[in-house]
Order: structure tokens, then C-alpha cells, then sequence
């Protein structure tokens, strides 16, 4: 894998351990860096998927100001529907369910917003269109 493109989005949280168990838990991310920042003294912490060289960077904060929300958002592919479901289910039981499922059809396919610990929002969904979309422009002429 290549550091080249996208490569992360900083977020900033106040508990570090509640929020990699969020994302953990809802976005089949895992700890794949941590440390403590030699200036602030703040814990930061990398989450992957492990299927890209994309992290979500969490930095620890004492407050955080303006949360990731609420159409502005990261987005997670689900296998299933059902996941979707029984993710949407859990978060609904645990207060984190901000809105939906909803199926808005092609190409949004069928999704959900959940809240992070910080009020940061991440989308869950099945069936959207983004690999398609970035294969076929793959296949068009650029425009640079």
C-alpha cells in the first residue's frame, strides 16, 4: 500500500477508548497506531479497516467544539442489508441511532445515520454505488 491520495480524516474525541469501541464496533475498524503526542500530551489514535491505506485519526481533546455533523459524515459500506438492520438495532438500543434505515434506491442504496461518542456522524450502508462509480470513470478519458 502507498501513502498517495486520501489517506485520513482527523477527528477530535474526548474519550479515546469509548470511540474505538464505536467504530470497532460499527465500522470494523481496529488499532493499527497509538501514542501520545509529544507537544500536547493528548493520546491519538489510528483506526483501519485494513482494506485501503485510509485511517480515521482520533485525537484526544477535552472538548469537542463542532462535532462531524449532521449531513456532514463518514460513510461505511455494510455486506447486507440485514447488517445494516441488526447495526441500526444495537445503536438504536444504545442512543447512538441518529436516523433511518431508509432505502433511497439506487444509487444511495439503503442507509442509516449513527452517532459517535462526540456527536461525530457515521453513515451505514448497503448498497450504494461508490466502487461502480469510481470503476467507470476509471474507464473514461481524464480530464485533467
Amino acid at each position: 500500500m502507498t501513502d498517495i491520495g486520501l489517506t485520513h480524516v482527523a477527528l477530535p474525541a474526548r474519550d479515546l477508548e469509548a470511540s474505538v469501541a464505536f467504530y470497532r464496533k460499527y465500522a470494523r475498524m481496529e488499532v493499527v497506531h497509538q501514542r501520545k503526542d509529544a507537544t500536547t500530551g493528548s493520546g491519538v489514535v489510528w483506526l483501519s479497516d485494513r482494506t485501503r491505506p485510509f485511517v480515521i485519526v482520533l485525537v484526544q481533546v477535552a472538548r469537542v467544539d463542532r462535532p462531524l455533523a449532521p449531513l456532514a459524515h463518514l460513510g461505511v459500506g455494510c455486506p447486507t442489508r440485514d447488517e445494516v438492520d441488526r447495526l441500526c438495532s444495537e445503536a438504536r438500543q444504545e442512543g447512538a441511532l441518529r436516523l433511518g434505515p431508509i432505502d433511497s434506491g439506487e444509487p444511495v442504496g439503503y442507509w442509516a445515520f449513527l452517532s459517535d461518542p462526540d456527536g461525530h456522524t457515521l453513515e451505514l450502508a448497503f448498497g450504494q454505488e461508490v466502487g461502480l462509480a469510481v470503476e467507470r470513470a476509471a474507464e473514461l478519458p481524464s480530464r485533467d
